[in-house]
């Protein structure tokens, strides 16, 4: 008997509730909202379905005149793991999709390519989660706490098992340090554990939402990509988006 062949999909979680870009998910860049741009990324990489977890039906809009899929969610929900999870439920109740893609909304330029190599740590079945990592290149990176670090040694395979994540630079001594990329992809179960629980202990202080997979007991695996995605979080993160897709 042939072994089941997975079939991810990706769900991209929007809303406009930003403090520092209010509207983020709308922004213009080129003429193109920011989450066309993400959307239509996602869609290059050929994985699966893609469909965008919408807080609000501005976004919703913005997305089905384009061309895509979007489903709307409680605007309330608390993160955006949640919002997937719920879209999730209405678009797939059938449980088709066993493999589940959480992409950042505020990433237009991710490379499609990063999505391939995300999933493929999931041919390891010991891992539940998976997740992308990239060079620390600089020592203000390293220092900087909005620079999320992963703690993982790399040996032959594409992937590695991440014990921690910390704002600080970890681990101690020499030898590389890992920016990670807050992207996932879940198996369809792992994301039901993840939302069923409650934030965890070490998740509230380090603010650092993937450290209560890890404090639940499950495995996260991490591939490496050359570089850090460019997000965009404030007015000035927007115009450097813009001169770069212009360019």
């Amino acid at each position: 008997m042939e072994a089941d062949i997975p079939a991810p999909i990706v769900l991209i979680p929007a809303r406009l509730g930003s403090t520092r870009l209010p509207g983020k998910p709308l922004a213009d860049i080129g003429g193109i909202p920011m989450i066309v741009h993400v959307l239509r990324r996602a869609g290059e990489a050929a994985i699966g379905p893609v469909a965008v977890a919408c807080a609000e039906s501005a976004i919703a809009d913005a997305v089905r005149a384009a061309g895509g899929t979007a489903v709307l969610t409680d605007p309330d929900l608390p993160s955006g793991s949640d919002r997937i999870h719920a879209a999730l439920a209405t678009i797939d109740p059938a449980c088709v999709h066993d493999i589940v893609v959480n992409l950042q909304g505020d990433l237009p330029g991710f490379p499609p390519e990063s999505l391939r190599t995300l999933i493929a740590v999931l041919d390891d079945p010991g891992f539940d989660i998976a997740t992308l990592v990239a060079p620390v290149t600089t020592a203000e990176e390293a220092a900087s706490p909005s620079v999320v670090k992963a703690a993982c040694g790399f040996g032959e395979g594409i992937a590695a098992p991440a014990l921690y994540f910390s704002r600080n630079p970890i681990p101690s001594g020499p030898g590389p340090l890992w920016h990670h990329v807050g992207v996932y992809a879940y198996r369809r179960a792992a994301l039901d554990r993840f939302v069923a629980a409650p934030p965890s202990p070490l998740e509230l202080r380090e603010k650092l939402e993937q450290l209560r997979a890890l404090e639940l007991g499950m495995r996260i695996g991490a591939a490496r990509i050359d570089r850090a995605p460019f997000g965009v979080d404030t007015p000035e993160d927007l115009d450097r988006a813009r001169r770069n897709l212009a360019a």
